[in-house]
């Protein structure tokens, strides 16, 4: 129970960052509409948040690891509030993209400090499971951002942004422990430079420019191709996120029981299936059952991912944990800013390519796994 109260304000803070980066999805027409702008220029917003998270994740964590998460971490919620009433009272696009990018760069800490936070106050044996339910609360987050935000869209698109800062502003309560740590204590960088990180990084990144990613297709597709209304693009893209949200913990039991390399496998081999069905599905309905089947696998990946982090270097958590982050978010940032273009001559080419993204993850985790670990970390898993 005590273990329980400790990490449920951690849980709660996986809720913000999800939240601000997926609450615009739904809702470019009426940015479009209200900066006098094309969709390309208006879906930057999106581009800016993620390339700009990405960029800070390689450093975060090691950050956060020197000078305290729980310090480094309540800074970051105090810079997303203000950040998020900038983007809301932006008077021009321009403004509105300098707030996204600041959104992201305080979104780059929040993420790693709190996993490497939960890592430290739990059972190894049971790290699947909490990261399991730490993805629930983050899905929830991607679930409801266009739920609200295309509801709200429709009544004015500033109020998710307000909702956002007052979310932010709330989470300033709940930081994450850990102290600074100084002199021989600190981690460093170059901890992150191996040959097994990088493999780490290039799954994250290849899952995530695909099959983990496609929720900006399937919004492109709800509303250009099927007509869909923003509410209603919305509810769809909230079902495959509620999905994820309801799976997070069993997909945590299933990665204890079965382990990462089969739990892996077995998470990406659907989701190349579903993601190439949902290009060839043409119906609204039948779009979203695939994607809610599709939404709820993609946690499972997640949960691979996160837990493979969180345990690769356990003297610099944070750092390891945002370094993986930081090549997933730069291939979240890849596939809206290329395969638009792509889904603009085929949908199905498009939605083919994120499929096979995933292919090339799957070949780059199990590289990943077959690596030896260090000591410490065989030592703490």
């Amino acid at each position: 129970m005590n273990s329980t109260l400790r990490q449920l304000p951690l849980f709660l803070g996986g809720l913000l960052g999800p939240f601000g980066t997926m609450v615009m999805l739904p809702m470019v027409p009426e940015l479009r509409s209200s900066f006098d702008s094309s969709t390309e220029a208006v879906s930057l917003g999106f581009t800016v948040y993620l390339f700009a998270m990405a960029l800070f994740m390689v450093v975060s964590g090691t950050i956060g690891e020197r000078f305290g998460r729980r310090r480094v971490v309540r800074l970051t919620f105090i810079t997303y509030a203000v950040t998020s009433v900038l983007c809301a009272m932006a008077p021009t696009l321009q403004l509105f993209l300098v707030g996204r990018a600041l959104q992201g760069v305080a979104n780059a800490f929040i993420t790693p400090l709190l996993l490497a936070g939960l890592a430290e106050i739990t059972d190894p044996a049971r790290l699947g499971a909490v990261v399991g339910i730490y993805s629930s609360f983050q899905a929830f987050g991607s679930a409801t951002a266009p739920l609200v935000g295309g509801l709200l869209a429709e009544i004015d698109w500033r109020l998710a942004f307000f909702a956002a800062a007052g979310l932010a502003a709330t989470l300033t309560l709940f930081p994450p422990p850990g102290e600074p740590r100084v002199g021989a204590e600190a981690p460093k960088i170059r901890e992150l430079l191996t040959r097994r990180m990088f493999l780490l990084g290039g799954a994250a990144l290849a899952a995530a420019a695909g099959p983990i990613g496609v929720a900006f297709l399937v919004g492109i597709k709800a509303r250009e191709e099927l007509g869909l209304s923003s509410g209603q693009a919305g509810v769809l893209l909230f079902a495959g996120g509620m999905g994820a949200a309801l799976c997070g913990t069993a997909w945590g039991v299933v990665v204890d029981h079965y382990g990462m390399a089969t739990s892996a496998v077995m998470g990406l081999i659907t989701l190349v299936v579903g993601v190439v069905s949902l290009g060839l599905v043409d119906t609204w309905y039948g779009l979203a059952l695939i994607w809610i089947v599709v939404g709820s696998v993609s946690n499972l990946v997640v949960v691979v991912l996160q837990s493979s982090a969180a345990m690769a270097i356990p003297s610099n958590r944070g750092g390891a944990v945002s370094g993986m982050l930081a090549f997933r978010f730069f291939g979240h940032a890849l596939g809206p800013a290329l395969l638009p273009a792509v889904y603009g001559v085929s949908p199905l080419v498009a939605f083919s390519i994120a499929a096979g993204l995933g292919i090339a993850a799957m070949s780059a985790i199990l590289a990943f796994l077959a690596e030896p670990a260090p000591a410490a970390a065989m030592m703490g898993s």
